[in-house]
């Protein structure tokens, strides 16, 4: 089934149960941004440290908060 043909029942229910069904999607979608838990404090400190050092070299650009929200919006 598409989104083009849920999507419009989807918004004719009524309020509680909309919430309900967003409320159940958001926690069906895995977080893309999950931290991985399995990185020790060493290894955190120096991903870190290779990081400033990228940015402090100009190879990359820091974004901004901003500029980071409007690349990850479609």
């Amino acid at each position: 089934m598409s989104i083009d043909r849920i999507a419009p029942e989807a918004l004719k229910l009524p309020v509680r149960e909309s919430a309900l069904l967003a409320a159940s999607l958001w926690e069906s979608i895995e977080d893309p941004f999950e931290i991985a838990t399995d990185i020790d404090d060493d290894h955190a400190l120096n991903l870190a440290d290779e990081r400033e050092r990228e940015i402090e070299s100009g190879r990359v650009k820091a974004l901004s908060h901003e500029e980071l929200m409007k690349r990850l919006r479609p």
